[in-house]
């Protein structure tokens, strides 16, 4: 059974993120966090939205390079 709630080097793994991008996020509203006493923890819910709102990849154009005698 997964957890519901994540501490801050719990949710780093689950997201394969940096404790630095986590507060950061927090800091800037994109992941909300709760308190109990001093510890900070995620709920799994704002932490699989906060994951699922990260920008796609974007496919890049195929960029054929040619060698110096102008061949693929």
């Amino acid at each position: 059974m997964d957890p519901i709630v994540h501490t801050i080097p719990e949710t780093c793994t689950r997201a394969k993120v940096g404790r630095t991008v986590v507060y950061e996020a927090i800091r800037s509203g994109a992941l909300r966090a709760v308190k109990r006493g001093r510890r900070t923890l995620i709920l799994d819910e704002d932490l699989r939205q906060w994951v699922h709102s990260f920008p796609p990849l974007e496919p890049k154009a195929l960029v054929r390079r040619l060698d110096s005698n102008g061949a693929i």
